[in-house]
């Protein structure tokens, strides 16, 4: 109590006791003065304790009396607030035990005044529990009175009160027992003297007792007084007590302190004096009574039996037996005939229902049923009380199936709460209700003979949980629902036989393994019992030959009982589960009785299984023979007689199987019901696992067997044997006698036939039982310790594995179930040392097909996991290949996709280690592979295998890739990926231990086998969209047919395959056959890449790239900025570069045969020739898919196949690295073919939908990638020509002409055959049409092209002959003369710088070659050029501002300048048509108004008075040149002269006439300028006439200049003053032609 001794608790105690006397002495201080004097010489007592002693408690303790005295009066007030207070100190002080016995007796007595005047009822029962279980003070009288005070407040009126009064009653009682335990304790140690103990002891032995036993002993005996309806001794003052809460009391003080009862005679002797008698007093109206019996004969009304009392009297019972059984062996017997009594029919329905459940209570302790049998059935005059209590279930159970005549019940039966009389009414109309009718439920019951008696669920097995034992609070009888009893009686037998078998056989094992220490004979355990019967007697000892007796009395006392109950419940069950256990109890009775050797039983027994298995009265004279013995015994239960029942006919058995029963004579045909075939499969557990023990009654066993098989039909098989197998009764037989081999090598075959007919046997119960028998058998057979070990004997481990392997031929998918369940088990227990017997194993699980059902696919699926993850290192070698077969077929199932994915997962798992354990594996099958060779060779014969004249391990791997180059087509979209994915990755990564030869296989066999079928079915694979992926997965709409399904897998295929020909190309070329394997690979790439679908074409196409180790990605969204530089080494450079790939070694081995390929042969190239053939045959292919696809279609219908700009692009990039490798041999015929190619690929329109990803805005001057490609390609050809040879050369103008063309698609875009094509600025995006490309940068950027190439080849020959340079300008002309009419400004204006730049190189050229007339046909071409855009037709846009205006007006210039720098001065070597049109082109030019004689000159609106002025400067300077050498020449400035002068008139003409009419108006700006013009012209023109050889004039220029004098005469009047300055500086020159006329004769000279 260190809680309430410390320091602080001590210092609490003491405030609160004096504040509770402060509280006190406040409360009483009006009304009861003395009460408070008290309290305050309390406070004084209290703080003078507590100053004076060091151990406060102890002195509190002894002062107690004078403390507590103040709340005794308190309370004595019996106001309920000061009572209260003074009750919660005193209870304050009683926890700290500070209470001496003194102060606790008045306390005690105060509390009774209360509890007399009823005061605070709760409270005091609070007070007395914490008086007396706080401490020990309290003893005798004291003690009594305060039971006495709760026992009277337990009969109070407030229902409160009295379930607090009951419930502190229990807990007082408790402590007092406990009490006397810990005294016990605490004088364990002492030794005391017996006190001689008087014969008659009675009470006064009690003086013997030490305190506390004594006050218990006294409490005990007044319970009993009190029951007994006596006066008690102690416990003085009791007023009234009921007779249920005494016998409850009673109850749990013995059920709780049994060791009291034990320990002490003294309380020994109640229980045989008091309680016994007691007991057996109350029991009389239970006995006495007889249910349904007239009162009125006899003299004195019978009393009732009482439901509570008698409840409660089984339970005191229950406990007597239990606890106290070796104390009180005469009075258990007297109670245990009582019990069995109970269950007479004649008693009422709840009492046998409580007995049932007493009897249960006992049924669940085998131990106590053991002594019974030893205190009384085996004593020579007892009563055979073990037997009668079994006998009596027996007869209880039928008599509730013998329900009496419904006519004599009386109403007081139905008030005893019995429902015989409704139980036989309701069980006539049951069966008829739930009576097997369509789609009832069939609630599991008995049925016998009319009557029905459900089975209800009583309790748990082994454990007896009773229902109306427990029922304390009822006073009236329960109703007991129909087969209440009956069901607990059922457990009370099962529980027995599990009882007493469970613990014969637990002593029989001990014995057994006792004696074979001491005899250390190993054969005695496994000599049957009948042989341990003859067994020398010496070497047992005494207490085995007890033991023995023991239990074969109990066996000889129960059997026949246990026989007869659970032979009627058989018949009468119609519950498969009740049947299953009636059986088993049937089957460990047999077993036990054969184990102590009982024949007579053990036959009894097994005879009722035989007869359960087949038809009611079915002839079969064995079993007759041998009960006719027990059926004529009827045994004698209490007087009555209790038959066997014979089976009744009428049981609602589902009928199973009909078959003709074996006899002599034939008879009608017979049935089997599925409990006969329950019985029968018992019938086969009792031989398979209790062999050892059936001796004689095999015969039984076997007849009977017989006779089933028989009935059912399973009738031998061909050529004598029974089909491959064993017969039904096999297991048992095999399992105890696997000792010796031979008879397992006889008996296995014919045996296991038999089971396999069994287990085709339509039904299905049947068929699990024979596979159920087969699969046990197996897995025994395999884990028997044979010798020598099955492992070192390879024929009977064939032999024990075959008939698992002879299952998978029939159909039964549950049958196949139970076998792969088997191949489970045996690999989880004998995986490691199957060796030979794996082929069998694997071909089981291989034997499942697609059609099976997705569980066995599933489980034969997981045995085949559990084989790839734990026992490839334990099979032979040998076997690796089936192992590869299978997982190979798991994948091909469509039942279930994870499966077939997973699988694929497995065979990656097998290639590795495969990989990881290469050189053991190939050493294992080299030797195995020696071993089938020699013994082929002395057959004579070939070796057979797959793959055969590789080596034996590449088979292996070949395999391997075979098997997932089927997955590689499978139907499943996600099986083919994850398979290709798989197969390409196993041959890259362990590819290199391959040897050299087997690659040929690789290729032909697998990988273009693979190509050619891959490609078949995408050829041919449906266009139809898929809706769904099955359930609601929606599906993108790239992959929603099952073509496009079927690309995707080409692409993979065809991606893999290209790989590796690039990645072993080292190993692949030293092959015979790899150019032919090369065209093989072409040739796909070239039919994928024309395939109709985009996805598969570019794919090709990477391949292609891949194939020619070309690595420039295509990139579809970012463009590279300038063309990838094409710098593929050579391909010696290449090969080796590849050698790198091959680092994936981890042995040496491998290291070793990668270095033989190298000594032997250098995987470099074998021979230039070949390899340049092998690109020759890559360009063919090359240029068959260029020309396939850029070929436009012929009719033009909706869904014609256009290939895409990704496509086309990357056939283009491939050309440049291509052609690198053949350009030694490119001829003009091969560019022609490029050409074609080129073009077409340029044409080629871009789908609406795919525009917004490739095009630019329209507003950019972009390449697209594709043209940028088509550049590129041109480009590499003309610097390969460059540095080419001379005959390289003449492909120049060829290049031109290609490029010219494409310059043309800026005016003209090309057409695509028929297609209609909508400018791209006009496309819907959102409709399905095709869109012209923007041509015009391209078209531009060739243009450049042209320009930077002719600048570099313009001298060449081929150039020259070819007349490039008239090309040049005829293409230009085009853009030139549409000038604003093009499609893009941008064009002409770049056309025209072009064409200056050609001109400043071309012309000096021309010039060079003019007397060889090559150019001869160039000049018109140009003049016509010139002509038709310095005067074009087009009209300049109207927004074109000013400043446009003068800028294009500036290019116009610029061409005058050209004309007046390179052409006009070297006019000698031009021919003269070409110099009058240019003189011509020029005047037209700088006539600048519009005058009426040029009307041309009207079109040009705004007058472009730069360009005029510049013609006609050009004009002037070349009308006198100085140098006139050629009379041409002359000509030239003549006609320009004339010209001139002649515009001169006009223009002035014109003005007068106009001044004239315009009046006060001044004339338009133009005009004036005009006239100013032509004025300061004329001053020019006389000074350049005046400068000049006069010989070189004209006399009639003269005459044309001297005739424009009256004309500017005229011109005087104008108003505008800069006209006049200018006319005056016109009229200045004339003066030099004012001289005299000279003589006649002078001019005629002239």
């Amino acid at each position: 109590m260190s809680g309430t001794s410390s320091p602080e608790a001590v210092k609490k105690l003491l405030e609160n006791t004096q504040g509770d006397l402060r509280g006190l002495s406040l409360e009483c201080r009006k009304k009861f003065p003395p009460v408070k004097e008290a309290a305050e010489s309390g406070i004084i007592k209290v703080k003078t304790i507590a100053a004076r002693n060091t151990d406060i408690l102890a002195a509190l303790k002894e002062n107690s009396s004078e403390v507590v005295q103040p709340f005794l009066m308190g309370c004595g007030t019996k106001e309920p607030k000061i009572t209260q207070l003074c009750l919660a100190a005193i209870q304050r002080l009683m926890s700290h035990e500070v209470v001496s016995e003194a102060a606790a007796g008045n306390i005690i007595n105060m509390l009774w005044q209360l509890m007399e005047n009823s005061l605070e009822e709760l409270k005091l029962l609070q007070t007395v529990l914490v008086l007396l279980t706080t401490n020990t003070v309290v003893h005798d009288e004291a003690l009594s009175k305060a039971i006495v005070l709760c026992f009277r407040l337990h009969f109070t009126k407030d229902n409160i009160t009295n379930n607090t009064a009951a419930a502190t009653v229990r807990q007082v009682v408790t402590v007092v027992f406990e009490r006397v335990v810990s005294e016990d304790e605490r004088y364990k140690g002492v030794i005391e003297q017996p006190v001689p103990v008087p014969g008659n002891s009675n009470r006064r032995s009690v003086s013997t007792l030490k305190p506390c036993a004594k006050d218990a002993y006294m409490l005990f005996q007044d319970l009993c007084q009190l029951v007994n309806a006596d006066a008690p001794y102690w416990l003085v003052g009791m007023t009234e007590m009921t007779r249920t809460f005494g016998l409850e009391l009673l109850e749990s003080v013995l059920n709780d302190f049994p060791q009291v009862f034990l320990q002490h005679q003294e309380f020994s002797f109640l229980l045989k004096e008091r309680v016994c008698p007691l007991v057996i007093k109350l029991f009389s109206p239970n006995i006495k009574f007889r249910q349904g019996s007239s009162t009125s004969s006899s003299p004195a009304p019978v009393e009732k039996p009482y439901f509570p009392i008698c409840m409660r009297l089984l339970r005191v019972v229950s406990v007597l037996i239990k606890q106290f059984y070796s104390l009180l062996v005469t009075e258990c017997e007297i109670f245990l005939s009582l019990l069995v009594k109970f269950l007479d029919a004649d008693k009422p329905q709840w009492l046998r229902a409580v007995a049932v459940e007493s009897i249960h209570r006992l049924c669940v302790q085998p131990q106590l049923l053991r002594s019974f049998c030893q205190s009384y059935d085996m004593k020579q005059h007892s009563t055979k009380v073990f037997r009668d209590i079994v006998n009596a279930l027996g007869s209880f159970i039928q008599s509730l199936f013998l329900v009496p005549s419904t006519g004599n019940t009386s109403t007081t039966v139905n008030q005893t709460g019995s429902n015989t009389s409704g139980g036989t009414a309701s069980a006539q109309t049951n069966p008829g209700m739930l009576g097997m009718g369509g789609g009832v439920t069939v609630l599991p019951a008995f049925e016998y003979r009319g009557t029905w008696i459900p089975i209800l669920t009583v309790t748990i097995q082994g454990s007896a949980k009773a229902t109306y034992l427990e029922m304390l609070d009822k006073v009236e009888p329960p109703t007991i629902p129909e087969g209440y009893a009956m069901s607990v009686a059922f457990h009370c037998l099962l529980d027995l036989v599990r009882g007493i078998t469970t613990m014969i056989e637990g002593e029989l094992g001990q014995a057994e393994t006792d004696n074979q220490t001491r005899t250390e004979a190993t054969s005695s355990s496994t000599q049957s019992s009948e042989q341990q019967d003859l067994q020398s007697v010496s070497d047992q000892t005494d207490k085995e030959l007890v033991n023995r007796a023991v239990w074969e009395e109990m066996v000889n006392a129960c059997w026949c009982g246990l026989l007869a109950a659970l032979s009627l419940l058989l018949d009468a069950s119609t519950d498969e589960a009740a049947t299953e256990n009636i059986l088993k109890a049937e089957l460990t009775m047999a077993a036990l009785c054969g184990k102590l050797g009982l024949v007579t039983s053990r036959d009894a027994f097994i005879t009722a299984i035989c007869k359960g298995s087949l038809p009611p009265h079915y002839a079969l004279t064995v079993l007759n023979s041998t009960t006719t013995t027990l059926s004529s015994k009827s045994y004698s239960i209490q007087g009555q007689n209790v038959q066997m029942i014979s089976p009744s006919s009428e049981s609602h058995q589902q009928v199973v199987a009909v078959g003709q029963p074996l006899a002599l004579q034939p008879q009608g045909t017979v049935m089997l019901t599925s409990k006969n075939i329950q019985c029968m499969r018992t019938l086969l557990n009792l031989a398979h696992c209790h062999g050892a023990v059936l001796g004689t009654s095999w015969q039984l066993v076997l007849a009977t067997l017989q006779h089933l098989v028989w009935i059912l039909g399973l009738k031998p098989g061909v050529g004598g044997a029974l089909k491959p197998g064993r017969a039904v009764e096999g297991p048992s037989t095999v399992s105890s006698n696997y000792s010796t081999v031979t008879v397992i090598e006889i008996l296995w075959r014919p045996l296991t036939g038999h089971l396999l007919e069994v287990c085709q046997h339509p039904n299905s119960r049947m068929r699990e039982w024979g596979a159920e028998a087969l699969t046990s058998l197996i897995k025994a057979g395999l884990t028997f310790n044979h010798d020598p070990p099955l492992s070192q004997n390879q024929r009977l481990q064939l032999l024990l594995l075959n008939p698992l392997k002879e299952l998978s031929n029939i159909i039964h998918p549950d049958i196949r179930l139970k076998q792969l369940e088997c191949v489970l088990q045996i690999l989880q227990s004998q995986g490691d040392s199957l060796g030979p017997g794996w082929p069998l194993v694997l071909g089981v699980m291989g034997a499942i097909r697609s059609d099976q059902g997705e569980s066995l696919i599933r489980t034969a699926f997981q045995c085949l996991q559990l084989v790839v993850t734990d026992f490839l290192p334990t099979m032979p070698c040998t076997c690796l290949q089936i192992v590869v077969e299978v997982a190979g077929s798991f994948g091909l199932h469509n039942q279930e996709l994870n499966i077939s994915l997973t699988s694929i997962g497995l065979l990656w798992n097998i290639s590795d280690y495969f990989f990881q354990r290469g050189e053991t594996i190939e050493k294992e099958l080299n030797k195995e592979e020696a071993v089938l060779q020699k013994q082929a060779d002395e057959k004579g014969v070939l070796l057979n295998r797959p793959f055969h004249p590789a080596p034996p391990f590449d088979c292996l791997w070949l395999c391997l890739y075979a098997k997932l180059g089927e997955l590689c087509v499978d139907p499943r979209p996600a099986v083919r990926k994850s398979a290709g994915q798989t197969l390409f990755s196993t041959i890259g990564a362990h590819g290199t231990l391959l040897q050299h030869s087997t690659w040929h296989t690789v290729i032909w066999k697998v990988l273009f086998h693979l190509l050619d079928r891959v490609r078949e079915s995408s050829t041919t694979a449906d266009k139809e969209k898929i809706e769904s992926g099955g359930g609601n997965i929606l599906i993108h709409h790239s992959r929603d047919t099952a073509e496009k399904q079927w690309a995707e897998t080409w692409v993979l295929t065809l991606a893999g395959v290209a790989r590796i020909f690039n990645t072993r190309r080292y190993l692949l070329q030293p092959l015979g056959d790899f150019s032919k394997a090369w065209d093989v690979l072409l040739d796909h790439i070239q039919s994928a890449a024309l395939s109709k679908n985009n996805e598969v074409s570019l794919a090709a196409l990477k391949s292609f790239q891949e194939i020619l180790q070309i690595v420039s990605p295509v990139r579809d969204s970012e463009k590279p900025d300038t063309p990838p530089a094409i710098n593929v080494p050579a391909l010696l450079g290449a090969m080796t570069a590849t050698g790198l790939g091959r680092s994936f070694m981890r042995t040496d081995s491998i290291g070793e045969r990668i270095g033989r390929y190298n000594e032997s042969e250098p995987p470099i190239i074998t021979d230039e020739i070949e390899d340049l053939n092998l690109w020759w045959a890559a360009w063919n292919t090359w240029y068959r898919i260029g020309s396939e696809s850029t070929k436009p279609p012929i009719t033009c219908e909706k869904l014609t196949f256009i290939p895409s700009q990704p496509f086309l692009t990357a056939l283009i990039q491939i050309f440049p690295a291509l052609y690198q490798h053949i350009k030694t041999g490119f001829s003009m015929d091969d560019l022609q073919k490029l050409g074609v190619i080129l073009h077409g690929a340029v044409s080629v329109p871009i789908s609406s939908d795919a525009s917004p990803f490739i095009l630019p805005s329209y507003t950019e001057a972009v390449l697209t990638s594709l043209q940028e490609a088509v550049l590129t390609a041109l480009d590499v050809l003309q610097k390969a020509i460059c540095v080419g040879s001379e005959n390289m050369q003449i492909m120049y103008p060829a290049i031109f002409d290609q490029l010219l063309a494409f310059v043309e698609f800026s005016c003209k875009p090309p057409q695509y055959g028929q297609l209609e094509m909508k400018h791209i600025a006009n496309a819907k995006y959102n409709q399905a049409e095709w869109v012209a490309l923007n041509y015009v940068p391209f078209a531009e950027r060739s243009l450049e092209v042209v320009v930077d190439l002719y600048q570099k080849t313009a001298c060449h020959k081929a150039v020259v002959n070819e007349k490039v340079l008239q090309n040049i300008i005829k293409t230009l002309r085009i853009p030139l003369s549409l000038k604003y009419a093009c499609p893009s400004e941008s064009t002409w204006k770049l056309a025209v710088s072009s064409l200056l730049k050609v001109l400043s190189i071309g012309l000096p050229v021309a010039r060079q070659h003019a007397s060889s007339g090559k150019f001869d046909s160039m000049w018109p071409e140009l003049a016509n050029t010139f002509e038709d855009f310095l005067f074009t037709k087009s009209i300049p846009p109207d927004n074109l501002s000013i400043q446009e205006f003068q800028r294009n007006e500036s290019v116009d210039v610029e061409v005058v300048q050209l004309i007046s720098t390179e052409i006009l001065p070297y006019a000698n070597f031009i021919p003269k048509e070409f110099v009058g049109q240019i003189m011509t082109m020029l005047n037209k030019g700088s006539i600048h108004s519009q005058s009426s004689s040029f009307t041309e000159a009207e079109i040009d609106i705004r007058m472009r008075e730069e360009f005029s002025k510049m013609c006609f400067e050009t004009l002037l300077q070349f009308s006198f040149s100085n140098k006139v050498t050629t009379p041409q020449e002359g000509y030239i400035s003549r006609m320009a002269l004339s010209v001139l002068l002649k515009r001169s008139q006009d223009v002035l003409h014109r003005y007068i006439e106009d001044e004239r009419l315009s009046g006060k108006c001044p004339l338009p700006r133009q005009q004036v300028t005009e006239i100013i013009f032509i004025l300061k012209a004329v001053s020019t023109l006389i000074d350049s006439l005046k400068k000049t050889q006069p010989e070189n004039v004209d006399a009639n220029t003269w005459a044309q200049v001297i005739a424009l004098y009256p004309t500017l005469v005229e011109c005087i009047t104008c108003s505008s003053s800069e006209v006049c300055s200018a006319l005056k500086e016109a009229l200045v020159p004339f003066k030099d032609f004012m001289h005299p006329p000279a003589p006649k004769v002078q001019n005629g000279e002239s």
